[in-house]
């Protein structure tokens, strides 16, 4: 078939041409927007699944839909070594600042208010905290508002600062989202003040929400911090796709460029990728430019299946891979070793023949770096699906 006319779009935060098998978590979103501009009481949401499950492109939609709703929305990424202050601070430094949002007389006092509130915030920060904002001090040139968000208590003080903002936000009806993706790449209590801060900015009805994703640690880091966060902040869950839903996201844009996938191709296609998102993008786009006819078969699934494991291992799972030391590789080694996960900590050391005490460090560097989670207590699991798969490749037994 032509390849010009692919309608497959394989890549990380490549939005699909279909996105299925979402729509009750985007409504809900979408509800939730509605509520918050219209001052009503609403939970911020952490969209929380294994990498490939599409979480990207559900922060990328709910974001375009907030800007369509005249939304003030930033787009963040967490990164490891990033701290909250580092991704949140120029974002709001920004919104209090933009051309256009404020009267034509000037800052508003609240602006004003918010704009000191936030000096007196990065001044109360440890230089770690703080990271790379220098240049955001220097722009700051305000005094800070003495006695507010400068007590040194991070959660107390984000509060303030959140609020203040907030409250500029209620005062011009310009209601704030922030979507960040990789949430769970946040310190932890970090990320645990952060949802109690949104928290009583919402008892406040004040029109500020955190649209978020991560893997399914992101829920667990908050937990460990505070012991009510199911009551704060709500975790819709998604995983790999359903059947119907991987039918719809492959023949809707096949079929609009007058081609098919015949059910026995579906079916592979289901059977390579266990209906992971990510991977039906992959497997889609190489199946297309090696079909011969309109009509995409089971063979060609199969064909296409050699180089859609081949590009996976050279971006997907090896730009991951190459973030490891040899230990951390030896741990995920002998996961995949062990067959389907998820496996307990005492097989793991087991395999590798050490006592389980010597490798609880590596375990918790891989639950840092978001290679591995624990679905329950004691057990370990990959985040990225096939990569047991991949490791056996890459690192031949040598039994």
């Amino acid at each position: 078939m032509d390849a010009r006319k692919n309608p497959f779009t394989p890549g990380a935060g490549a939005q699909p041409p279909e996105l299925a098998g979402r729509a009750s978590i985007l409504s809900h979103a979408e509800l939730s927007l509605v509520r918050l501009r219209d001052r009503v009481h609403t939970k911020s949401m952490i969209v929380v699944g294994l990498r490939g499950a599409g979480k990207t492109c559900i922060i990328n939609s709910i974001h375009h839909h907030a800007q369509k709703m005249a939304f003030h929305a930033a787009l963040l990424e967490a990164r490891e070594g990033k701290t909250l202050a580092e991704l949140l601070l120029p974002a709001l430094h920004r919104f209090l600042n933009t051309p256009g949002r404020l009267p034509s007389s000037g800052a508003s006092d609240s602006a004003r208010r918010a704009l000191r509130i936030m000096r007196s915030f990065l001044g109360s920060l440890d230089r770690k905290a703080k990271g790379d904002l220098g240049r955001l001090e220097l722009d700051l040139a305000i005094a800070p508002e003495t006695g507010t968000a400068d007590s040194g208590n991070f959660e107390l003080d984000l509060s303030a600062l959140l609020q203040a903002v907030a409250e500029f936000a209620a005062e011009h009806q310009l209601p704030i989202a922030l979507c960040i993706d990789e949430i769970q790449a946040l310190p932890e209590q970090e990320l645990a003040a952060l949802i109690v801060a949104l928290d009583r900015v919402s008892q406040r009805r004040l029109p500020l929400i955190l649209v978020a994703a991560g893997l399914p640690q992101a829920r667990g880091l908050a937990s460990r911090a505070r012991s009510d966060v199911e009551r704060l902040v709500e975790y819709p869950e998604i995983g790999p796709l359903q059947p119907w839903h991987v039918s719809e996201a492959l023949q809707g844009p096949a079929q609009a460029q007058g081609a098919a996938f015949s059910r026995e191709a579906l079916n592979e296609i289901i059977k390579a990728t266990h209906g992971f998102a990510y991977f039906l993008q992959q497997w889609g786009y190489e199946a297309w430019n090696l079909a011969s006819g309109s009509t995409i078969e089971a063979a060609d699934i199969q064909r296409a299946t050699k180089s859609a494991i081949r590009r996976l291992d050279e971006t997907f799972f090896r730009v991951r891979f190459d973030h490891l030391t040899p230990k951390e590789k030896e741990y995920l080694r002998a996961m995949a070793e062990l067959g389907p996960p998820p496996q307990r900590s005492g097989q793991i050391a087991a395999q590798l023949g050490l006592k389980i005490q010597a490798v609880a460090p590596v375990r918790d560097a891989l639950m840092r770096k978001g290679m591995v989670y624990s679905p329950a207590y004691g057990q370990n699991a990959f985040t990225a699906p096939l990569f047991d798969e991949f490791l056996r490749r890459a690192m031949p037994s040598s039994k």
